[in-house]
């Protein structure tokens, strides 16, 4: 997935209200910019860390700046916004270049199920179980080359396993799919110290059937795309 406008870098005054942050572009002006991202952003959001930051001429929006990535100065970068992973393994899934999920023709996404939910994709093939993805964005890392989810409690994300259960249960395939927005890691785990009704929760999914995959991504300023398959350690 390329990003539709070239990005630009600049430095993080203050992240803020969750989903507004205060940055300075090279040229020395002050932008507030929108941060798709919900969660805690653990190691993400430092005073004076290099960021990317997307611009954008459309009238509709109030912001004219997204936050994209953080550049960690090493040749690392993490991707922030929490919107990327469907749009990205939309496409992947389209090209039936996600292996695991590559017998699947048919790719809808946003599809209700469950208790009032939405399945990030239903894929569907001729003579196969239909397969509900569900897709977690990956971003915290307290550890070196280990990747971490969640970043804060989630008490809608431990809901989403126990529906996916149900779909096991019910005989069709249910996936977990971790989308992990960092180059630096090589292996993904669960973070049951911020939250343990989560982990509880994913390891009954699994003892229900669902299957948990992690995938990377090559990240940098042109774009992010899925890669290689990660290891996943559930305790």
């Amino acid at each position: 997935m390329r990003f539709q406008t070239p990005l630009v870098p600049a430095r993080l005054i203050r992240r803020y209200k969750r989903f507004l942050a205060d940055c300075r572009l090279e040229d020395g002006r002050e932008v507030t910019a929108h941060c798709a991202n919900p969660g805690s952003m653990t190691g993400l959001a430092d005073p004076g860390i290099r960021i990317w930051l997307e611009p954008n001429d459309d009238p509709r929006k109030k912001l004219k700046f997204g936050w994209r990535l953080v550049d960690h100065e090493n040749g690392h970068f993490t991707g922030v916004d929490t919107s990327v992973p469907n749009r990205a393994l939309r496409a992947a899934l389209q090209a039936r270049q996600v292996a695991a999920l590559a017998d699947y023709g048919t790719v809808r996404a946003e599809v209700a199920y469950g208790r009032g939910s939405r399945i990030d994709f239903l894929l569907s093939e001729p003579g196969l179980p239909d397969a509900y993805v569900e897709v977690k964005s990956v971003t915290l890392s307290r550890e070196p080359r280990l990747a971490e989810f969640p970043d804060s409690v989630t008490a809608r994300g431990a809901r989403h396993m126990a529906e996916l259960a149900e779909m096991a249960r019910a005989g069709h395939r249910a996936v977990v799919l971790y989308l992990v927005q960092r180059t630096d890691s090589l292996r993904v785990g669960v973070a049951e110290d911020i939250d343990p009704a989560y982990a509880e929760a994913l390891r009954q999914a699994r003892a229900a059937g669902v299957e948990v995959l992690a995938l990377g991504c090559d990240i940098s300023p042109k774009g992010i795309e899925p890669r290689a398959p990660l290891p996943v350690a559930i305790p």
